[in-house]
C-alpha cells in the first residue's frame, strides 16, 4: 500500500511539473495582437490587426473532427512536414470558422512574410493574408466541446442584440491551450462586426 501511495505521489508531482512547465511555456507564444474597444457585459469589442494565417478548409463542420485533423495538418507543417523540414514557431490562439465547413487558421510569426515561408507537403494548406478587423469575443474556461461553442455563440449574439451591435455571419472559435494543459484554459468565441 506504501508503495502505491509513494508511486501515486511521483506520478501527481510529475503531473504539476508538466502543467508548470507549459503554463510558463505559454508566455513566450506569439500572440495575434488586437486593441479592446470597449466592454459591453461579458464581451469585448476588439480590433484586430491584420495578420498572414496558415490555412486548412476542412469538409466537416463537426469541431471534434474538425479539430483533429486541421491541428494535424497545420502542427505537422509547422512541426516540419514541408518542403525545407523547417520547424516554425507556434502562435496563438488556434482559429477555426464555424460555418458548414471548418477553416482552421494559425497565425504566422511576424518574422515571415508569405514568400519567406517554406512550401507546405499539403497541397490543401494555404497562405491568408487577413486584413484588420473588429470582432466581438466572448471567453470561457475548460475544455471546449459543440455544445459549450454553441451556448457562448448564443449568449454573445443575445448581448449584441440587446445592445443594437449589427454583426455578421462569420463567426470563429478561438482556442489558446494545448490539448493537454489542464489549467487556466482559455477559449473565445468570436465575431466580426458590421
Amino acid at each position: 500500500m506504501k508503495t502505491i501511495l509513494i508511486i501515486l505521489g511521483v506520478i501527481f508531482v510529475a503531473f504539476l511539473i508538466f502543467q508548470a512547465y507549459f503554463m510558463y511555456a505559454q508566455k513566450d507564444i506569439e500572440m495575434h495582437q488586437y486593441k479592446t474597444v470597449k466592454t459591453i457585459d461579458d464581451i469585448e469589442i476588439r480590433k484586430y490587426e491584420s495578420a498572414l494565417f496558415t490555412s486548412i478548409k476542412l469538409q466537416t463542420s463537426d469541431y471534434d473532427k474538425a479539430g483533429t485533423e486541421g491541428f494535424n495538418a497545420l502542427g505537422g507543417y509547422i512541426f516540419g512536414n514541408n518542403e525545407t523540414k523547417e520547424n516554425i514557431a507556434m502562435t496563438s490562439p488556434v482559429n477555426m470558422s464555424l460555418e458548414d465547413s471548418v477553416t482552421m487558421q494559425f497565425m504566422v510569426p511576424k518574422q515571415y512574410n508569405k514568400e519567406d515561408l517554406p512550401k507546405p507537403n499539403q497541397s490543401n494548406i494555404e497562405f491568408k493574408q487577413m486584413p484588420e478587423k473588429t470582432v466581438a469575443a466572448i471567453s470561457f474556461g475548460g475544455w471546449a466541446d459543440k455544445e459549450k461553442i454553441e451556448k457562448y455563440k448564443s449568449l454573445l449574439k443575445e448581448t449584441l442584440d440587446k445592445n443594437s451591435i449589427s454583426y455578421t455571419n462569420k463567426f470563429s472559435f478561438l482556442g489558446y491551450n494545448a490539448p493537454f494543459e489542464v489549467f487556466n484554459r482559455k477559449n473565445e468565441v468570436i465575431v466580426e462586426l458590421k
